[in-house]
């Protein structure tokens, strides 16, 4: 027996791949060795389906798929042949980038950047194995059989309404009280911000954001060309005191924070910090823009200043990146009403219309309790993740912020003398994903920190390490 025989008997196994995928891996891997140079002939498809034992229309669909992909050429009545000449091989283009500087986007790239294969405590969202994929493919089922201008048309520029009512209602359970037309859908709750963003500021314009923050705050806030200042956070909110002089002496235009959940922090906002914010908020005609992303992640709710305030100069934004999943891009903006016309303009000339069937998949989930019964569930799992994982972290000297907080995240200090980019580069060449503190901080007053997704720490590998990492 032919080893393509033995992998077609494993191909019968759920994610085993299919005798296509066999045949395109087979001619890639040829071509990577050189044993089909730039230019050459592929065998004839019954040349070549003879010699692997499959039939004839097995290797047609293969070329097809590797002739679309562009790895192979075909000549109309003379076969196929690979495809021009490739690129050298470059031995500083594999694995990840150690020499990358520790800047507001050093965290992302290396995690969307890593592999399957590595480590990534540094990242920010669940593992696919947390997410509901039964529910999901439920949704997607209904979905597909749905009409044809659901499937194919633009939605509204606000978006689907029956969403819109159904996320005003949630909102209406934190105190936020928000019409359906005060609520637009966007593509995640980055591009709300970038929304809001290109709504409300012009370059050179200022910025408050925490301290630390979560770092894309940081990146976005470049992208527009806005002149970003810092206020430290504290575990109760930013601290009031130094609001207020950076209020006085920057006057800034925007304040970007998290209410419910803080990120990296996982510190919760405290009803009288809340209220003296949005007073000083008042009195400097600031806008607030509250991302309120990890909301579904709350033990017990938590004091938002869209209520407080009554979306008069709070806007409220969400997103289900987090919860659901990160392919089905479905964020929101609860906005006042004098706002949306502008902000409807404004996402016509940027994005045009909806992304109807990510909101429709959404919609589904949230209607048939398979949502609310998966974060009952991820709640809990995430408590016991954040406990276990405080404890190996003690176990090797780092010391929670917040001993047990909600949500994803543990903010973390180092040992004495350790300097966490440092520490995330060594860990790196190890394949684990790390994110450092001044990745947070504008100030760069967090080189001692870091910031640990506990859903991503299960493998034990991460902790051992870090260790090494920490006594080089």
């Amino acid at each position: 027996m032919t080893d393509l025989a033995l992998e077609t008997d494993g191909a019968k196994t759920l994610g085993a791949p299919t005798l296509v995928e066999t045949i395109m891996a087979t001619i890639r891997q040829r071509i990577a060795a050189r044993s089909l140079t730039p230019g050459a002939r592929l065998p004839s498809i019954r040349a070549f389906a003879q010699s692997m034992q499959v039939s004839k229309s097995t290797v047609v669909e293969a070329y097809e798929r590797l002739a679309a992909e562009g790895t192979i050429r075909s000549r109309p009545g003379s076969g196929f042949y690979a495809a021009g000449s490739l690129a050298p091989l470059s031995l500083a283009e594999i694995g990840p980038r150690l020499d990358r500087a520790v800047d507001p986007l050093w965290v992302s790239r290396q995690s969307l950047d890593a592999g399957d294969e590595a480590l990534k405590p540094g990242c920010g969202w669940l593992p696919a194995s947390w997410m509901p994929q039964a529910g999901l493919r439920r949704a997607l089922r209904a979905a597909a059989r749905a009409d044809d201008v659901a499937l194919a048309d633009y939605g509204t520029p606000l978006g689907l309404p029956s969403l819109r009512q159904l996320l005003a209602r949630r909102m209406a359970g934190h105190g936020v009280e928000a019409s359906p037309e005060q609520v637009m859908l966007t593509e995640s709750g980055t591009q709300a911000i970038d929304l809001l963003c290109r709504f409300l500021i012009e370059p050179g314009d200022t910025v408050l954001v925490d301290d630390p923050c979560y770092f894309n705050f940081h990146a976005l806030l470049r992208a527009h060309r806005a002149k970003v200042v810092s206020v430290p956070y504290t575990p109760s909110g930013p601290d009031i005191e130094l609001f207020a002089q950076a209020l006085a002496e920057h006057r800034p235009r925007l304040y970007i924070t998290n209410s419910a959940i803080h990120n990296p922090t996982g510190a919760i906002l405290s009803p009288v910090t809340a209220h003296r914010l949005l007073k000083l908020a008042d009195q400097s005609d600031l806008t607030i823009v509250e991302d309120d992303i990890f909301a579904d992640f709350e033990h017990a709710p938590a004091p938002r200043l869209a209520a407080f305030d009554g979306l008069n100069r709070v806007v409220h934004i969400g997103s289900f990146s987090k919860t659901l999943s990160a392919s089905v891009r479905c964020g929101f903006i609860a906005a006042p009403r004098d706002w949306i016309e502008g902000l409807t303009d404004l996402k016509i000339a940027t994005t045009f219309g909806s992304g109807r069937l990510a909101a429709e998949l959404v919609l589904t989930l949230l209607r048939d309790g398979s949502y609310r019964k998966h974060m009952d569930l991820l709640r809990a799992k995430l408590a016991r993740a954040i406990a276990e994982t405080g404890a190996r972290l003690k176990a090797i000297g780092i010391t929670p912020w917040i001993d047990q907080p909600a949500g994803l995240f543990l903010w973390c200090r180092l040992p004495d003398g350790v300097d966490a980019a440092e520490v995330a580069r060594r860990a790196l060449a190890d394949n684990v994903v790390l994110a450092p503190g001044n990745a947070f901080s504008l100030s760069q007053t967090a080189s001692r920190f870091l910031r640990f997704n506990v859903a991503q720490c299960e493998d034990q590998r991460i902790f051992k390490v870090i260790e090494a990492a920490m006594a080089r």
